[in-house]
């Protein structure tokens, strides 16, 4: 047992924690490179945490590279009480305190006390005013959603998607529009419902959303939640089939699981303990989609057609050579309103996409 599970909030909390701290072994030898990790939920949890602790685990991999993880760490205090005692008792360098909500104060809050250390967030909130040892780093995700769209479209039989979703802040809108232009590439009918839950992991509202969207006729659903293990298991006992979020879902419901969009941190989190441990510096704001291999898809499932696969295949060749373009000029939302005028649409990069506010035509929903 680690001997963190005192726990690591509690090492660093008080009078008790001081006496132990001269007791305890160190975790890492003083040669090894040493890197955080901090979860909000469980890192085995089929959807958020757990696809940044296979990132984690690829850095485990490494030679010369000690990894400490913690996860069920929430959005409070706790979360710098983690990683103090990842400096300070791990000796760790480089961390990746991964939840939305660690950012800001906690994050920012510890940077200039330690100078010498990296934060690496999972989202793209660093300005050039705040600290230079934190970086922000996320994935166009909405690729993904847009190819796993076109699946979707492609095995639908009833034309209408279902979209089971936290809270309708930019990102979140982003991938259920990529989702819905994705579907109707295939069929320009074809509908989305969206439903919001209002909150990241909320399994009983999960459950019945889910439930609510399959008797309005959905024949396929997808999600933006934390752990998408409630929406994938209600939705194929129900007879719908399913496209995934994070990570792969496909264990979960093989007979059901069309595909998914997932992120790729496996391949990103080695690469940037590499650049640290040679001295060089990590950019302050990256993003990246296919091209910038942040991102992926599922496997196919075996259901999946080979003209669904054919038409997936092709848009992800387009990304993957940036020559794509989801947002086309003259867009409307799902009121009637144009939101993107007339012209060569918005590239992923650009800035205005941050602020998304609205559902395009064909999602059944509201963002109020």
């Amino acid at each position: 047992m680690r001997f963190d599970k005192l726990s690591r909030r509690q090492v660093l909390g008080g009078t008790a924690a001081i006496a132990l701290a001269g007791t305890l072994p160190r975790v890492a030898r003083a040669a090894d490179f040493v890197a955080g990790f901090i979860y909000v939920g469980s890192r085995d949890d089929y959807g958020y945490n757990q696809a940044h602790a296979q990132g984690a685990a690829a850095v485990k991999k490494m030679a010369g590279v000690k990894v400490t993880e913690e996860e069920n760490v929430p959005e409070t205090d706790a979360v710098e009480k983690t990683m103090e005692s990842m400096i300070n008792l791990d000796g760790a360098s480089l961390l990746f305190p991964t939840s939305f909500g660690y950012f800001d104060p906690h994050i920012l809050r510890l940077a200039p006390k330690y100078p010498a250390v990296r934060f690496e967030h999972a989202a793209g909130l660093w300005v050039p005013a705040m600290p230079k040892n934190i970086g922000s780093y996320f994935g166009y995700i909405d690729e993904a959603q847009y190819v796993s769209g076109i699946v979707a479209g492609h095995m639908s039989k009833t034309g209408k998607l279902g979209f089971v979703a936290a809270k309708p802040i930019p990102q979140v809108l982003r991938n259920i529009n990529a989702f819905t232009f994705g579907a109707q590439s295939v069929k320009p009918e074809i509908t989305t419902q969206v439903i919001f839950t209002g909150d990241w992991s909320m399994p009983v509202k999960e459950a019945e959303a889910t439930q609510s969207i399959v008797n309005a006729g959905a024949d396929v659903i997808t999600m933006h939640v934390d752990g998408p293990k409630t929406v994938v298991q209600t939705a194929a006992g129900r007879g719908a089939m399913v496209c995934g979020y994070h990570c792969d879902q496909a264990a979960l419901a093989p007979q059901a699981y069309l595909t998914g969009a997932e992120w790729n941190w496996e391949d990103l989190y080695p690469k940037y303990v590499t650049i640290m441990m040679k001295g060089d510096s990590i950019p302050n704001f990256y993003r990246g989609g296919y091209k910038e291999g942040l991102v992926k898809s599922s496997p196919y499932g075996a259901m999946v057609t080979d003209a669904a696969r054919k038409q997936a295949d092709d848009v992800r060749a387009k990304f993957l050579a940036g020559s794509f373009v989801i947002y086309s000029g003259g867009l409307k939302d799902n009121k009637g309103n144009t939101v993107i005028p007339a012209g060569p649409g918005l590239m992923q990069t650009d800035i205005q996409l941050e602020s998304m506010g609205y559902l395009v035509a064909g999602v059944i929903g509201s963002t109020s």
